[in-house]
């Protein structure tokens, strides 16, 4: 069977889902290959934080995405959750950051993104057993629950036109001239104007089996990270905790989340035991409370790992229809909104907001 579509995506996690928003929104069709179901890797696993864990420690190229892309947040939510009765729980509870050893870098930063901030910790946190070193507090910092928003931006997506093929398994991409011109799995030839991949990290395995004459050397790897769930109650704990490398996020409906390891693994996804001994010991020590409640579920994700976590937005350097939006690391969901708008100014030939150099595409 053939198809053809404007702009073909190959990837069906947050960054391939948000830049299907925007072409789609600028007129564009768009079809969208998922290797597996969508939205089912790093996008689901994350903890939905939207601040990178001290993010005056990365490169200002992700904060440039970051501010951007949480200023949109409260909109995209609103907006979805109207079109489609899916609430993807954005919600502004704040981050409690408890050690801050370089808390003048952290102050400047805030002043100079504008990220409100309170040098204490707030009063009713006295839950926390933390040894706290200048405690920094985030009251405007929010979070989004990812596996809700997935769902709720593809019934979005589905409304507004755009198609989804799932279970793909991409077998042959053919090249004339600098051009791509079309793209075969099991059942389908897909022939596009334009493709796009935001396979996160699979995406530099893909590339290299497809176009193994076009290697780019992309600097993505898989970092697995696991996470816990405990079945708390609501109202154990009402904002966000970054403690060290490690954090809590509670849930509307009081479930916690703890989390996470940074491993480098390969593509093996399975949890162990080890990794659900370090989460668990770390939250039961900051918030004894959670010594009440069962672990509800483990898992783990794989993070498209990238250097200094800059993601990579823009053409290929040599074939003129080919684009890629991958290497967020722990960041895809809060760079998201701003990453995919960023790729949709540079095929739609408009004016980006943010310089492109930054997150350039180089051999």
């Amino acid at each position: 069977m053939t198809d053809k579509t404007d702009i073909l995506i190959i990837g069906g996690g947050i960054s391939g889902l948000l830049t299907a928003r925007e072409l789609a929104l600028a007129g564009c069709q768009v079809t969208v290959l998922e290797r597996k179901a969508l939205g089912r890797e790093s996008s689901w696993a994350g903890g939905g934080i939207l601040l990178p864990i001290y993010p005056w420690r990365q490169p200002a190229a992700i904060s440039e995405l970051v501010v951007r892309s949480i200023s949109r947040y409260p909109q995209l939510n609103a907006e979805l959750l109207a079109a489609t009765g899916i609430d993807p729980e954005w919600s502004r509870c704040g981050m409690l950051i408890c050690k801050n050893p370089d808390r003048d870098a952290a102050i400047s930063w805030c002043q100079h993104y504008g990220v409100a901030y309170h040098c204490a910790a707030p009063q009713p946190l006295a839950a926390i057993h933390s040894e706290y070193q200048q405690p920094l507090w985030l009251p405007e910092i929010a979070q989004i629950r990812n596996p809700r928003l997935l769902k709720s931006l593809t019934a979005y997506l589905r409304q507004i036109g755009v198609r989804f093929v799932e279970n793909a398994e991409i077998e042959q991409i053919r090249l004339s001239g600098n051009r791509l011109t079309s793209l075969t799995t099991g059942e389908q030839t897909f022939h596009f104007q334009q493709l796009v991949i935001t396979a996160g990290a699979w995406t530099a395995a893909l590339l290299d089996s497809l176009l193994p004459n076009h290697a780019t050397d992309l600097p993505v790897r898989p970092v697995k990270g696991q996470m816990l769930l405990f079945a708390a109650q609501p109202d154990t704990l009402n904002t966000m905790v970054l403690d060290g490398d490690q954090y809590l996020i509670p849930r509307r409906d009081g479930k916690i989340l703890a989390g996470s390891t940074v491993e480098d693994a390969g593509f093996d996804k399975t949890t162990t035991a080890a990794a659900h001994q370090q989460l668990y010991d770390f939250a039961v020590n900051l918030l004894p409370a959670l010594k009440a409640y069962p672990v509800e579920t483990h898992w783990a994700g794989l993070r498209p790992g990238s250097p200094q976590g800059v993601p990579t937005i823009g053409l290929h350097p040599e074939i003129s229809n080919l684009a890629i939006n991958v290497g967020h690391f722990r960041n895809g969901l809060v760079m998201g909104p701003a990453s995919a708008r960023l790729l949709a100014d540079l095929l739609l030939q408009r004016a980006p907001e943010l310089d492109p150099q930054a997150y350039a595409w180089r051999v």
